[in-house]
């Protein structure tokens, strides 16, 4: 998180209900999130079995689930970066300019989910969501629009160019979540066009 969830905490009076966080990888954040929340109020989703696998091994009794999100359940072709975290299910735009050692080793076809169908499983009230999807964040929300009235926080990577083909510009979510009455108070770009941002419900 290029956004300290510490300071988001302190400068915003954030009381954590549920913690939905959607590309998971192994669950870097849970030290972060557990000064805050019990884990078992912390859902966790993955796109990559094995990410699953490890994480199952690194953590008693986490919630995480392996689904490819998106708005719409379809078959599609997931990447797999060599450096892991680049994985998508787009493909790579000018990430290859910034990141020329980061490259796309294989891929899998898999059937995309809905979030709002996952959640289902979980008697969780979400409050707080963490995106970290590579340029498919409108995809997932969209997938789960029904809860977004009910969604206070989202902490999301942003785009300010095509960093993956087609993927979502801050401008697109900026434009989305206001629908929502959810307001950009932070970001942090980085110089590869890409970086997080934190939107609050007004």
């Amino acid at each position: 998180m290029l956004i300290s969830l510490h300071d988001l905490v302190k400068k915003y009076n954030i009381e954590f209900s549920g913690i939905l966080h959607v590309g998971a990888h192994h669950c870097e954040e849970l030290p972060d999130y557990e000064q805050y929340i019990s884990r078992n109020n912390i859902l966790w989703i993955e796109a990559i079995p094995g990410n699953v696998t490890h994480s199952k091994n690194l953590y008693n009794n986490i919630l995480i689930e392996t689904a490819v999100v998106s708005d719409v359940v379809e078959t599609v072709k997931f990447n797999v970066s060599n450096n892991g975290q680049s994985s998508s299910i787009l493909e790579l735009g000018t990430h290859k300019e910034h990141h020329p050692k980061v490259h796309y080793i294989s891929s899998f076809e898999v059937q995309t989910q809905l979030l709002k169908d996952i959640l289902l499983n979980y008697n969780i009230r979400f409050n707080f969501i963490n995106l970290d999807i590579q340029g498919a964040e409108l995809k997932a929300l969209k997938g789960m629009e029904e809860h977004l009235p009910h969604i206070k926080y989202i902490y999301t990577e942003v785009n300010s160019n095509y960093v993956y083909e087609n993927c979502t510009l801050v401008s697109e979510l900026d434009e989305y979540l206001s629908k929502f009455a959810f307001k950009r108070v932070e970001t942090s770009w980085t110089q590869a066009e890409w970086g997080d941002a934190f939107y609050i419900k007004l």
